[in-house]
């Protein structure tokens, strides 16, 4: 299995590029860019569907048959307004120009094709305040499993600091529906403030067979390929990460951690 913590590429406009080979699984792709004002990336989808999260700044972005303009709010994640985002389908192209200095993130999981290029606006964000005490954090409902695509799933969550995330810990790696779908995992973590900010991930699963727990850093990306994944903030740091889950059926459904289920009551 290869390290979990994938460190960012700060010297290419590329900082990440988790495949399925490079994470030794079958489902997930992620990138993030960081692309400088006036200039522009391209890409094809392939065989992936694509969600590109504009996570700071703002651009134009055009897929083969459709051109989204102006988009883009925040010009930091830490503003915690809901990002734009760009549905793209497989076997489509796309192209991101940057208006400003901006973050892009390109969430990618197996497709036919089956939908259309869309944009996800703010206001399509579902926005919601989960679990309670110093389990309670905010979450943007970018692309769930109530909304059109193929496989991709992808969700920002905010952390206060002090605050634990992804707690009580669950896991979804077992196809057993409608109790717990199998979906792989990366985090893409931010840490505010930035400069000597770090957060604890830990990685589990029951047999111990992986029991990893790791200092992040701003940027980094954490690989969940099974197991328990819980999130902690210290004190005096505020916590974002952007999840990207897929797997062979495109739900939700996860299975917490009977030693510490007991949280929730």
């Amino acid at each position: 299995m290869p390290n979990l913590v994938v460190k960012p590429d700060t010297t290419a406009q590329k900082i990440h590029d988790v495949t399925p080979e490079s994470a030794g699984w079958k489902y997930v792709g992620f990138q993030v860019y960081r692309v400088q004002e006036g200039e522009s990336i391209q890409a094809e989808t392939g065989d992936n569907e694509a969600c590109l999260v504009l996570l700071s700044g703002k651009a134009d972005i055009q897929t083969s048959n459709d051109s989204f303009e102006n988009l883009g709010k925040r010009m930091s994640v830490f503003e915690k307004i809901p990002p734009y985002s760009v549905y793209v389908p497989a076997r489509d192209r796309f192209e991101v120009k940057a208006n400003t200095d901006i973050e892009l993130a390109v969430c990618k999981a197996p497709a036919t094709g089956k939908y259309n290029a869309r944009l996800i606006g703010p206001d399509d964000v579902g926005t919601e305040d989960r679990g309670s005490g110093s389990m309670s954090r905010r979450v943007h409902n970018i692309l769930p499993d109530s909304e059109e695509a193929e496989s991709v799933l992808v969700v920002e969550v905010y952390t206060p600091e002090g605050n634990w995330s992804s707690y009580p810990p669950h896991k979804h790696d077992t196809e057993n529906l409608p109790h717990e779908s199998y979906l792989e995992e990366t985090y893409f973590h931010k840490v505010d403030p930035e400069e000597g900010g770090f957060l604890i991930h830990r990685v589990y699963d029951d047999p111990r067979d992986l029991d990893e727990t790791m200092v992040v850093n701003s940027n980094d990306v954490v690989m969940v390929p099974k197991g328990y994944h819980p999130v902690a903030a210290p004190a005096g740091y505020q916590a974002y990460y952007l999840n990207v889950m897929a797997g062979p059926v495109r739900k939700w459904k996860f299975h917490n951690d009977p030693d510490h289920e007991w949280l929730l009551k």
